[in-house]
């Protein structure tokens, strides 16, 4: 299977909020493409109480079977990649699943119900890269719509010599 990885860094907010039971939130906001020199959990900068953070360097990865997804992403016109975290409790705050070009991928992340999974800007170095996979690597498949068999009308029926039970008589 054609299969190809690469490297971008992610940056992680906490921010304010004005709750009872939570005093912030942490969320996913943007990938820097390459590995910055910085150390991950490095503060970027603060402004109005919002702390911006380097969150590290993760694996993007790109599959020969989900290329459909990634040119649909790529022709949508603002291209994303899609962070799905879980918040930690501890030190590190967030622990970063999976950061990924296919909608349906981050999709999916939604349906455990207590990840963070945000769609962020894709860089122009990042859209290269997917644009060129998928330029190597899509095959069009032909949509096959299935049809149900049919349904034989005799096969729940009562058959002669047999009850209503379906033993013999």
């Amino acid at each position: 299977m054609a299969h190809e990885r690469f490297n971008v860094g992610v940056v992680v907010e906490r921010r304010p909020l004005k709750s009872r039971w939570v005093d912030h939130a942490w969320l996913p906001v943007a990938v820097i493409a390459g590995v910055p020199e910085a150390a991950p959990w490095t503060l970027l900068g603060e402004e109005a109480g919002v702390q911006r953070f380097y969150a590290g360097a993760f694996d993007v990865d790109l599959y020969r079977a989900e290329t459909a997804g990634y040119r649909d992403n790529l022709e949508s016109g603002a291209p994303k990649l899609w962070i799905a975290a879980h918040a930690t409790g501890v030190t590190p705050p967030l622990d970063i699943l999976v950061v990924t070009a296919d909608p349906n991928e981050g999709a999916a992340y939604t349906e455990a119900g207590d990840n963070i999974v945000e769609a962020v800007p894709m860089p122009d170095e990042v859209a290269g890269v997917v644009a060129r996979f998928v330029a190597e690597h899509h095959v069009e498949r032909a949509f096959i719509k299935r049809r149900r068999d049919r349904a034989d009308p005799d096969a729940l029926a009562l058959r002669p010599g047999r009850d209503k039970e379906g033993g013999e008589p």
